[in-house]
Parts: structure tokens; C-alpha cells; sequence
């Protein structure tokens, strides 16, 4: 049974991979490591996975080394990171050196336990593109990087790095530059599902107006659901080139007051945004959409769920009532 090493176990991603592995019915043997432990019970997925969960801090270099030794992964879906370009802002080397030596720490121990040929996808972001004009858009693989944020220059710099790992040592690392995803189970730290959890607190209420702050909701992002990010995830991973970088995006444009504004349509309430300076993060690109051509041409990858389904599950999960498909 192949073995698959999950870091940031504990996150939102992981529990969809999860659960499509799970739906799907694919059949390994699976770590996950974490600082944090998972918010589930791991005992469903153990119907079909032979699962573990193994508390680690990952710039621990000699206990994460332990672990690669001991489990040998043919695998390894790496996203454990400080994800929050916010967070970023307010502690940029804490968020540089957590990101890059976490990641220098993963591959020295594959190569120190002559693992090289273990399938490593290192998770991007579209926050490497940095600001572009609307001539630019779509966004693609092969546009100069020009980030903006300290988040960004560390996803630029892990990118490098594999790239010299893949070249000068034959590592197996696939790259993707992921755009913004999101569904059920996110942390409400992070935007789109904040303007849910405000919004229904709105509506639970019982008020049919109301006003949120907000950062400038004129930025436009491609969002996708998340459900659709793990099935790419799982097929670079099994079926990536090495040292190439995949965009893992919608190929759709939407602004954050429209995001706002259908989340309301869909609970029946009117919302206002009221913009909070200290909500506006310094340098914010203004508009990233992506191509998702290339992933599409080699792997057939496309996403399918609808961003209306996406927010309505979201809705439904902060409600109690959401039920994974797995």
C-alpha cells in the first residue's frame, strides 16, 4: 500500500483531500502531521484508510527527520504554512522563516534518507503573480513573478528552491500556484467565510438589514471551491510533471462586494460594507483571474462546482446542516 505524509493535517485542505480519497475509494496509508491536532475524529476515514495522526512541530528538523525516516512516504502533500497574507503584514519574518525552513526542512530529510523519488507537491499561491494590468489577464505559468507581500515572496522563494532541488539533486516536486479556495470547514480568519459568519449572525438576528466592515471589496479574486482543488491536488501528485508549475484556479473574476452581495441574495437579508482602513492591506493586488489551461491540457483537469453551491454549503456547514458527500 502506497504511503502518503499530509503536513498541515490539521487544516481545511486535508479533510477535503480526505474526504475525496475517501469517496473515491483509493486505498493508502496515511500520516498526518500537525503543531495542532485535527478538529475530527479520523475513525470514518479509517474504513478505508489506514490513518495516523502525529502531533510535530515541523522546524523541529531532528523530530521531523524521525518521521520521514520511520514512515518513508511515497507521497508527500505538503501544506502546512502560515497561509494568511494579513498575518504576513503584521509578522513578515516570522512568516518568511516559518514557511521556507519548513519546507527546507522536509526535503533535506528525503534527502538524507534517500527519498528523493518520494512525489512532493509544494502548494503556491497566486499571490506570487504580484500586481498586473488587465492585459495580463489570465494569469499564466510562464508570466515574471512580482509579489507584493511578504506571504508572497516566501511562496516565491520555496518555488525557487524547488526548481533548484528538482535540477540539481532529480527531486520529484510538483508546484501548483493555487488561487483563492475556499468551502465548508474554513477558518472564519480568513475572508470569504468572515462575510458568512457575519452575515448570518445578521440573519439569526432577526434583523432584515445590516452593515459588516470590511476591507476594500473592489479586489477581484478567482475563488473555486475547495472540493475541486483537492481532486487537482490529487492528480499532480499522482500524475504532475517534476518541476513544473500548475495553476490551480476558476478562470473567473468576482469582487468581493459581489461575493457579499450573494451570500445575502441567498439569505434573504441586505447587507452593507463598511470599509475599515485597518482592513485594507498595504499593496493589495487589484485584480487576479487565472488560466487554468495548462493542468486542463495536460491532466484534464477542470473545476465544476459553481461558486453559488460553494457559498451555500459554506452557509449550511457555519449552520450545522452541511453534509460532505464523502
Amino acid at each position: 500500500m502506497k504511503k502518503i505524509l499530509i503536513t498541515g493535517f490539521s487544516g481545511f485542505v486535508s479533510r477535503h483531500f480526505l474526504d475525496y480519497l475517501y469517496k473515491e475509494n483509493y486505498r493508502y496509508q496515511i500520516l498526518g502531521v500537525d503543531i495542532n491536532p485535527p478538529k475530527i475524529s479520523l475513525e470514518k476515514y479509517k474504513e478505508r484508510l489506514h490513518i495516523e495522526f502525529k502531533e510535530l512541530n515541523l522546524l523541529d528538523k531532528e523530530a521531523f527527520d524521525s518521521v520521514i525516516k520511520d514512515f518513508r512516504p511515497d507521497y508527500i502533500l505538503h501544506l502546512a504554512s502560515f497561509s494568511s497574507v494579513a498575518y504576513s503584514w503584521k509578522y513578515p519574518a516570522d512568516c518568511f522563516n516559518n514557511n521556507t525552513q519548513i519546507f527546507l526542512n522536509l526535503t533535506e530529510s528525503l534527502r538524507n534518507n534517500d527519498l528523493t523519488e518520494c512525489r512532493i507537491l509544494s502548494v503556491g499561491s497566486s499571490e506570487e503573480y504580484g500586481n498586473v494590468t488587465e492585459e495580463q489577464l489570465p494569469l499564466h505559468e510562464n508570466m515574471q513573478l512580482t509579489p507584493v507581500s511578504p506571504y508572497a515572496v516566501a511562496r516565491v522563494s520555496q518555488e525557487m528552491m524547488s526548481k533548484v532541488l528538482v535540477d540539481g539533486y532529480g527531486m520529484n516536486i510538483i508546484l501548483t500556484r493555487s488561487f483563492n479556495h475556499i468551502g465548508p470547514y474554513q477558518d472564519t480568519r480568513f475572508v470569504i467565510p468572515s462575510f458568512v459568519k457575519r452575515i448570518l449572525d445578521v440573519v439569526e438576528s432577526g434583523a432584515v438589514k445590516g452593515v459588516i466592515e470590511t476591507g476594500d471589496t473592489s479586489i477581484v479574486r478567482d475563488f473555486l471551491d475547495v472540493r475541486d482543488v483537492v481532486r487537482a491536488y490529487y492528480l499532480l501528485l499522482t500524475e504532475g510533471m517534476p518541476g513544473e508549475v500548475y495553476n490551480i484556479c476558476s478562470g473567473k473574476g468576482v469582487s468581493l462586494i459581489d461575493i457579499i452581495a450573494e451570500i445575502a441574495d441567498l439569505l434573504s437579508v441586505e447587507i452593507e460594507g463598511q470599509v475599515n482602513p485597518e482592513f485594507v492591506r498595504p499593496g493589495d493586488n487589484q485584480k487576479i483571474v487565472g488560466s487554468y489551461e495548462k493542468i486542463h491540457r495536460e491532466l484534464n483537469w477542470k473545476p465544476e462546482i459553481p461558486l453559488s453551491q460553494t457559498l451555500q454549503d459554506m452557509i449550511q456547514d457555519m449552520r450545522g446542516a452541511y453534509i460532505s458527500e464523502s
